[in-house]
């Protein structure tokens, strides 16, 4: 790869850049390669030294993408998708993030990014029609446009622990590995946390530790991976065959993923056959197994046999019944947090260095020096892994002070929860985008699909403004209050909303309780996407700034 650059960009002119894009993962990349294809001036923030997103931070070991590889990928050139050559079904962290510099590469794309750069502040000033962007580092620029492509999952969340400065061994956050990694031989380790940064790491700190604790306070649905090297016969059929799976995948799935869907209601299946179909997805792997059948997210019914199922053979690989009883969900529907893939998670529980703690009956109380203390326990440790996940969908935008029309903040505008018109914009921040923002499929999605439905959609309203002379688009409140209903009503028609999951922002004590995707699929929402390009940006309002009557973007 080539070197990332350090250090600020060299803004040489004071006049207004057109574009500024905050973040350099998968979707600040395609942004900037399609705003280069406008002829726009453009700039990329980067918090980190190098390009990736999440897969530039989450190096922890065991991290791998839940999608398969061959469609965890872009599909915006042909060549690339031709030539890119994936080693194993499921991706690993160092295979994504060498992905990602590859694309970085064969684009040219990191003359425009400054890394190692954090955008502290985004102020609109009413006046010039311009956004006003501060980093870390001391500089301002202005620009026309300012693109969030800052991810759904980046503000990585450490609980508010008592004792946090006490501890004297090492702590380390999944969601901010060290780039050298860590070694565990022989140590005491205590990982805190079992989502699927947990439930992927923890069979791996396992074959190191001399000890391993586990402090779970809700078990997670895991289905096993089955990861295996990447088939050579499967990799040919995927590439000879790329431009009408990549249209199945826009008009005839639910999350721009391929998987085997069924067209049969779970409950009414014979119990037999119900338990050779759930079996045989099981040995297949990955997440294809909650497509078993048509309504395991919409009825109790039909999800209590797939809840079933999987806590069966959690029972048959965990040697201890107490301990199997642990990791055995009770409180959600599966699926209705997001469904983990693993590699021997629950047999990792049969190891004799391994132990699982119940925090449901004794609670965390406080790190101490030593290692960690709950209400009935000490616990040495030599280190503390903490899995807790991410502050989703907003941690990363709210983190900013971001300031629209009169001052109006992003965080008061989203004080009781996130609202946007179809996850693009929110009303009183002209100009102002959000790549698979809350309100859009985005992390019910493939995130890389997803995010070239986004970038496309954008780039093309930015086309129809320069044919229209105009230079500021903000979305309306009623179209915006509409949108916020519709994605609040479908979610409600499922069994998403009976989780306490990162998904309605139940993982951070004091945000707001708000289903933030989009549900009702990536085919429905594509579709009222182009139909409202397709109405004059319907909902939107194009105007021209005042002080600039003449000027375009």
């Amino acid at each position: 790869m080539a070197g990332a650059p350090e250090g600020t960009i060299d803004n040489r002119s004071s006049a207004p850049l057109d574009v500024v894009v905050v973040g350099a993962g998968f979707a600040g990349l395609y942004m900037l390669e399609r705003l280069r294809q406008l002829g726009l001036s453009t700039r990329v923030f980067e918090k980190g030294g190098d390009v990736g997103g999440v897969w530039y931070w989450n190096r922890y070991p065991g991290a791998r993408c839940d999608v398969e590889s061959m469609q965890y990928s872009f599909s915006f050139s042909e060549d690339l998708q031709q030539q890119w050559r994936w080693n194993e079904r499921f991706a690993p962290q160092p295979e994504i993030l060498a992905y990602a510099q590859h694309v970085a590469d064969r684009f040219d794309l990191r003359r425009d990014i400054a890394f190692n750069t954090t955008v502290t502040a985004v102020h609109f000033d009413e006046s010039a029609g311009l956004w006003n962007i501060a980093t870390d580092r001391g500089e301002t620029v202005s620009s026309r446009f300012c693109i969030m492509a800052t991810g759904c999952l980046s503000e990585t969340r450490t609980p508010d622990i008592a004792g946090l400065d006490v501890f004297e061994g090492k702590a380390y956050h999944t969601g901010n590995w060290p780039h050298e990694g860590v070694d565990f031989t022989g140590q005491r380790v205590g990982v805190i946390g079992t989502g699927s940064s947990g439930i992927q790491c923890i069979p791996m700190v396992a074959q190191q530790a001399g000890k391993l604790f586990v402090f779970q306070r809700t078990p997670n649905f895991s289905i096993p991976a089955r990861n295996a090297p990447m088939d050579e016969t499967y990799e040919r059929q995927w590439k000879d065959n790329y431009p009408e799976l990549r249209r199945q995948a826009r008009e005839d799935s639910t999350s721009g993923t391929i998987y085997e869907k069924s067209s049969r209601k779970g409950h009414e299946a014979e119990p037999l056959e119900r338990q050779r179909e759930y079996e045989r997805r099981w040995q297949r792997g990955g997440v294809n197994f909650m497509h078993s059948f048509n309504d395991l997210m919409l009825d109790k019914r039909s999800n209590d046999t797939a809840a079933d199922f999987v806590r069966a053979r959690i029972r048959a690989t965990v040697r201890d019944p107490v301990v199997a009883e642990m990791l055995s969900p009770k409180d959600h529907p599966i699926g209705s947090k997001r469904i983990c893939i693993d590699t021997d998670y629950h047999a990792t529980f049969n190891r004799d260095n391994v132990t699982l703690v119940d925090l449901r009956k004794a609670p965390i109380e406080r790190l101490i020096a030593t290692g960690l203390q709950t209400a009935d326990t000490e616990y040495e440790l030599d280190s503390i892994v903490f899995a807790t996940g991410y502050d989703a969908m907003t941690g990363a935008l709210l983190r900013m002070d971001i300031q629209g029309r009169d001052g109006e903040t992003l965080a008061h505008a989203w004080e009781s929860g996130p609202r946007t018109y179809l996850g693009l914009m929110t009303a009183g921040f002209p100009n102002l985008f959000t790549i698979t923002g809350p309100g859009s499929p985005s992390v019910l999605a493939s995130m890389i699909f997803a995010i070239e439905q986004h970038v496309d959609w954008i780039v093309d309203c930015l086309q129809a403004m320069q044919q229209r002379g105009t230079n500021l688009i903000e979305a309306e409140t009623d179209a915006q209050d509409r949108w916020v209903a519709h994605v609040n009503e479908v979610a409600d028609r499922t069994l998403f909303p009976l989780a306490n999951s990162w998904y309605v922002g139940a993982n951070i004590p004091g945000k707001p309780r708000v289903f933030m995707p989009y549900v009702g699929g990536v085919v429905p929402y594509r579709q009222k996407c182009d139909e409202v390009a397709a109405n004059g940006y319907e909902g939107f309002r194009m105007s021209t700034a005042p002080s600039q009557p003449g000027r375009r973007i």
